[in-house]
C-alpha cells in the first residue's frame, strides 16, 4: 500500500527513455546485453558498464541524485545473468555479504548501494543477507579516480570481519555494484577467507 501511494505521489520514469512506470522499462531492459556465463575469476557479472543504460543506472544510483530504488533494476540484471548462466538455483546454502562503505561515505550518501542490491537479491534468491559482518575500517579515495596499481594499494587492509563466527565454514556471495579492476572484490574476499569462509564469489551488476 505504501509503495502504491509513493508511486502516485512520486511517479517513476525510465532512466533512459523517460517512460512512466519504472526506472527501467522492458524495452530499455532489452537493449542491455546480459552475460550468459561467468567470465571473471570468482565473480558473476551481469552486464557491461560500457552499455549506456547500465552506466546511467549506476551513476544515478551511487552518485547524485542517489536514487536508492535503482537497486531493483540493477538487481534484475544480476538475476537475469544468473538465470542465463543456469546458476539461479545454485546458491541455496550461501549467504549474501555486501561490500561496506566507510561511515562518513555512508552518511553522505544515505545508504550503502551494495547493501541495497543485496537486500533485493536476498528476496529473489531466498538466502539471508548480513550487512553488519564486513565493515570498512579505513577511509580511502574513490577507486574511480585511481589507476589499477593505485586501486590495489588504496583498498588494501580496508575491510575487517567483525563477526567471524557467522562466516566460518560458510559459502558467500560478496555483493557490489561494479567490478573494474577487481581490487575491491578481491580485498573483501581476502578478509572473509582469512576468518574461515569456505567459499567466496563476487556478484556485481556491471563490469567496467
Amino acid at each position: 500500500m505504501w509503495e502504491f501511494v509513493l508511486d502516485i505521489l512520486f511517479p517513476r520514469f525510465c532512466v533512459n527513455c523517460q517512460r512512466e512506470g519504472s526506472y527501467l522499462c522492458e524495452d530499455c531492459f532489452s537493449l542491455i546485453d546480459i552475460a550468459e556465463k561467468q567470465e571473471l575469476p570468482f565473480c558473476y557479472c551481469a552486464a557491461s558498464y560500457e552499455n549506456f543504460i547500465v552506466k546511467k543506472l549506476i551513476n544515478q544510483f551511487k552518485y547524485e541524485p542517489f536514487i536508492k530504488e535503482l537497486a531493483k533494476p540493477l538487481s534484475s540484471l544480476i538475476i537475469a545473468h544468473l538465470i542465463s548462466s543456469n546458476k539461479a538455483d545454485s546458491f541455496k546454502d550461501y549467504i549474501l555479504i555486501p561490500i561496506p562503505l566507510y561511515k562518513k561515505k555512508l552518511k553522505q550518501r544515505g545508504f550503502n548501494q551494495s547493501a541495497e542490491i543485496a537486500k533485493v537479491l536476498s528476496k529473489n534468491l531466498m538466502i539471508p543477507v548480513f550487512d553488519d559482518v564486513l565493515i570498512k575500517i579505513k577511509q580511502t579515495p574513490p577507486q574511480v579516480e585511481l589507476k589499477k596499481e593505485q586501486r590495489q594499494e588504496n583498498i588494501k587492509g580496508s575491510f575487517f570481519c567483525q563477526k567471524p563466527e557467522i562466516i566460518r565454514g560458510r559459502k558467500i556471495l560478496l555483493v557490489d555494484d561494479i567490478y573494474t579492476t577487481g581490487s575491491t572484490i578481491e580485498e573483501g574476499r581476502r578478509a572473509l577467507m582469512d576468518v574461515g569462509a569456505k567459499e567466496v564469489w563476487g556478484v556485481v551488476a556491471a563490469h567496467g
